[in-house]
């Protein structure tokens, strides 16, 4: 699938230097005259010892100014998610007034990191100069959480989207990609500025369940009240109300949703950021949760699973279409994480589909991730088992 703005495609086959420059040359022409923009390119580990030829031979035939990526396992092109893929998925954008800057950055800038203008200085982008980020990272030697910490010191509340690079499971190894160049560690970031903004959809595959309370006593990780109640019990209360069928649905999928931004009037999907619940004590009535959440802020339950992510997915795609009115839709790039597809589904191409579907026809590539990025409320996070999807739209 494709618009007149972007092109995306996978190649199955093999190494083959004449194939690929007639594939890549031929991709360039579905943009009619328009110049490409950018380049992205997400390569599975099959390609790991061509992936500098390949990168090469992408750039000058498709002639692609600027050209980032990773590697994955399984990869999205147009309305496909390919998984267990062998190839490479390669989308072409062209976005006409925009400003784009590719910048590369390792764990040791990352603990370099100190006060808010650190990155900026470092990518040589100042805050004023952009519209958001594009991100890609090698989850194995970078730590990401630190760097999306120091990251958001610098730019937001500006947007960041993309995902942690797969690769073999067995082998620690990824790669990252930025023009000609392959990296096995750290990161690559595009900024979007000039007349392009992006815009888009962070959604975490849960639906909300029960009210929305405060917390009243935490510590740390752990939650010791809720309303000023043992913690478990409200949850033990929650879980209780629901219907026989809800209950069974929510053995083993309970998440809690922590809201971001307290001064909105009233609280919907996509205003929680969503972590896990580790745990809980009935005697202590302790709640453990794979955040660090504080006292007066507001938090409701959650529930995920199939049915609850697709419904996520579907509403936010409704939302952001409305937002985005009749603004022009160049393009997009979606990062998946690697438990939803068909593990989650249960069928293929799940939240590909569901992106043409609500919003296209446009040129769409993506990945499976190890993790993914991106804002909820006026800051970036790193989430888990979410639908990171990035849209290019005309400012």
């Amino acid at each position: 699938m494709n618009s007149e703005f972007s092109t995306a495609a996978y190649w199955e086959g093999d190494f083959d230097e004449d194939g690929l420059r007639l594939w890549a040359e031929n991709l360039r022409t579905q943009l009619g005259d328009r110049s490409v923009s950018l380049g992205l390119v997400f390569m599975s580990p099959k390609f790991f010892p061509h992936a500098q030829a390949t990168l090469e031979i992408l750039r000058v035939h498709a002639r692609i100014p600027l050209l980032a990526g990773c590697s994955s396992t399984s990869l999205v092109a147009g309305s496909k998610e390919i998984e267990d893929a062998t190839g490479i998925v390669l989308a072409l954008y062209s976005l006409p007034g925009a400003e784009l800057k590719g910048f590369r950055f390792t764990q040791t800038q990352v603990e370099a990191a100190d006060g808010q203008s650190y990155w900026a200085l470092e990518s040589g982008v100042p805050p004023t100069h952009t519209n958001g980020w594009l991100a890609f990272i090698d989850p194995f030697h970078l730590d990401a959480e630190n760097w999306i910490r120091s990251w958001n010191e610098s730019f937001a509340p500006l947007p960041t989207f993309g995902g942690l690079a797969s690769g073999p499971v067995s082998e620690q190894a990824t790669q990252i990609y930025l023009n000609g160049e392959v990296f096995e560690d750290g990161g690559v970031a595009v900024s979007v500025g000039g007349e392009v903004k992006l815009s888009g959809v962070i959604s975490q595959g849960c639906t909300p369940i029960g009210d929305t309370w405060t917390l009243t006593r935490v510590e740390h990780n752990l939650i010791h009240q809720i309303a000023n109640r043992p913690a478990y019990a409200v949850l033990a209360d929650t879980v209780q109300k629901l219907s026989p069928a809800d209950q069974q649905k929510a053995r083993g999928n309970l998440f809690i949703g922590l809201v971001v931004n307290e001064y909105l009037e009233d609280f919907h999907r996509g205003d929680f950021l969503v972590r896990q619940l580790i745990g809980g004590d009935p005697n202590s009535g302790v709640l453990a949760v794979g955040a660090q959440p504080r006292a007066g802020q507001t938090m409701q339950f959650q529930r995920r699973d199939a049915a609850a992510a697709s419904e996520d997915m579907r509403e936010l795609l409704e939302r952001a279409k409305t937002k985005i009115g009749g603004a022009t839709i160049y393009g997009g790039c979606l990062c998946c994480c690697n438990g939803r597809g068909k593990n989650l589904f249960g069928t293929p191409d799940h939240d590909a589909e569901l992106v043409q579907k609500e919003i296209g026809p446009l040129g769409l590539a993506g990945f499976f991730c190890n993790g993914e990025i991106g804002p909820v409320g006026e800051k970036n996070y790193l989430h888990g088992f979410t639908a990171s999807l990035a849209l290019f739209v005309k400012k």
